[in-house]
């Protein structure tokens, strides 16, 4: 079974959340099943579904050379829907791995398999979440929208992934950095090859990043028959976690070169420098990996909300040239 077992601090706290999170310490009690069952005690899934909307609206900003009032919303609100609608995947990835989940020693404290919270209880509160996220799309246009709701079939079949694929991790690739295209076409209007390109990078980087995650799981994984690259890949994972980065690497640089194209020569160097900082964050991981620690596989995965900010850094600054 897996290594992975701290104890638990106060009651109802899920075996993996950070110690001390706000939600266990200062949300109202009747809350907290719910909470917890959105991931709010852990907050990075959070991060991980943000970076990308951020980066596609820095991508558009350097590609169209405007920064408008309105992308201050965009900005605000991509935080917003991010944590009402990683929250409602992962109510939705709960209620369909609920008997999964009992069975995975890091996964028995949620809240559904618990007992904390009811199957028809977490439908209820996905629906609620999902709908308040509905109402902060409906504010871009109406390509964005499009795109919006074209991602639930993304959301919808991810928890199954692992039923029927050794790359589980891809379709959370394509679901979680969905948001890349959406505000990038929320600030432009269109689709452009650089935001795909970027969408690219971004599922590369989730494969990076969840294949380390997966690790965790590895040994319970096998037990119940449940697919995933860490799995997959077992002794070769350095290998594939180095090709991983350099690949997201290459895409991420050829996206911002395109953007960047009409942009004076100060800000596309900056904007370029994200690449090399961002690889050298991804390398910095490759070097402290250890399959068999799974403190350390989770210091890992959750370092990468630095990695996603450095591109926003570098893009932000260079838009503002």
């Amino acid at each position: 079974m897996s290594q992975f077992s701290p104890t638990p601090e106060v009651e109802g706290q899920v075996s993996d959340a950070v110690s001390g999170n706000w939600v266990d310490q200062l949300a109202p009690r009747l809350s907290r099943p719910y909470l917890r069952l959105s991931r709010a005690d852990r907050p990075i899934g959070t991060w991980l579904l943000l970076l990308p909307c951020w980066w596609g609206l820095g991508l558009a900003i350097l590609s169209d050379g405007q920064f408008a009032l309105h992308d201050t919303w965009i900005f605000l609100s991509c935080a917003i829907g991010a944590f009402l609608m990683r929250g409602a995947g992962c109510t939705w990835n709960d209620i369909t791995d609920r008997k999964i989940d009992g069975a995975v020693e890091r996964t028995r404290s949620r809240p559904i398999p618990s007992g904390q919270v009811t199957v028809t209880q977490a439908i209820i509160w996905m629906i609620l979440q999902a709908g308040i996220a509905a109402l902060i799309l409906f504010s871009y246009n109406v390509q964005a929208i499009i795109l919006g709701f074209a991602s639930l079939a993304l959301v919808a079949i991810y928890p199954f992934a692992k039923r029927f694929t050794w790359w589980p991790q891809a379709f959370l690739g394509l679901a979680f950095n969905w948001g890349a295209l959406m505000i990038y076409v929320a600030h432009s209007g269109i689709l452009r090859l650089e935001a795909v390109l970027l969408y690219a990078a971004g599922i590369i980087w989730t494969l990076f990043y969840d294949t380390i995650y997966a690790h965790q799981d590895r040994e319970d994984d096998a037990l119940i028959g449940v697919k995933s690259t860490a799995r997959l890949f077992a002794d070769r994972t350095p290998t594939w976690l180095f090709a991983f980065s350099i690949l997201s690497a290459i895409l991420l640089g050829i996206a911002t070169y395109l953007a960047c194209a009409e942009r004076e020569t100060l800000s596309t160097l900056i904007a370029m420098l994200a690449v090399p900082a961002f690889w050298m964050h991804l390398r910095w991981q490759m070097g402290r990996f250890d399959a068999n620690d799974p403190i350390r596989l989770m210091m890992l995965f959750r370092s990468n909300r630095n990695a996603g900010l450095i591109v926003v850094l570098f893009f932000a600054i260079a838009a503002m040239l």
